[in-house]
C-alpha cells in the first residue's frame, strides 16, 4: 500500500488507492455492486480470501463509508454488508476496469457482459465532453489545474 503521507505528492488517484487499491477490496466492491452479495459467507465463497483478510477489508469498506454494515441477526450475532452511495460511485470505475480486462487479459472472450437491467441491451462506457457531447479518445484528455493544486512557494 502507499504510504498514508503524500509529500510533494497532490494527487486524487493516489487517495483513491489508498483505500480501494488492494486487490481484495475492489473484488469485494465488485461483489456487492454487481453481484448483490452482503454476508461475509457469500464474500468467502465467492472470492476464497482468508478470513482474516475479508473481515480487515469489510472493516476498511465500513469505516472508510463504502459499504455500511447492518445487522441481520442477533443470536448469533451476524452482520450484512451494503453499498452506500459512496461505494455505488465506484461502479463505473469497477466497470471501465473489467473492460480493460476483457480486451487485454481475457484471451477467450469476456467472462461477463454488463447490460441494461431494463432492455437487456449490453452497455458501453466511454469519456465524453459535457459542452459538445463528443466522446473523447485518450489522447484528447489532459489534467490542467484544479481547485485542489497546491502551486509551490517561490
Amino acid at each position: 500500500m502507499l504510504g498514508r503521507t503524500y509529500e510533494g505528492q497532490n494527487c486524487s488517484a493516489a487517495r483513491a488507492l489508498e483505500v480501494v487499491g488492494e486487490r481484495w477490496t475492489l473484488l469485494l466492491l465488485r461483489d456487492s455492486l454487481l453481484r448483490g452479495l452482503t454476508r461475509f459467507g457469500e464474500f468467502q465463497a465467492s472470492l476464497g480470501v482468508a478470513k482474516n483478510v475479508l473481515s480487515a477489508r469489510l472493516d476498511l469498506l465500513v469505516r472508510e463509508g463504502l459499504l455500511t454494515r447492518r445487522r441481520y441477526s442477533e443470536h448469533p450475532d451476524h452482520h450484512e454488508y451494503l453499498p452506500t452511495e459512496k461505494g455505488y460511485d465506484l461502479l463505473p470505475a469497477i466497470v471501465a476496469l473489467t473492460r480493460w480486462g476483457d480486451r487485454w487479459a481475457a484471451p477467450n472472450g469476456p467472462p461477463a457482459v454488463f447490460t441494461h437491467a431494463a432492455c437487456d441491451n449490453e452497455i458501453t462506457q466511454a469519456l465524453y465532453c459535457p459542452s459538445c457531447g463528443r466522446p473523447l479518445a485518450a489522447h484528447e484528455v489532459r489534467p490542467k489545474p484544479g481547485p485542489g493544486f497546491a502551486r509551490a512557494d517561490p
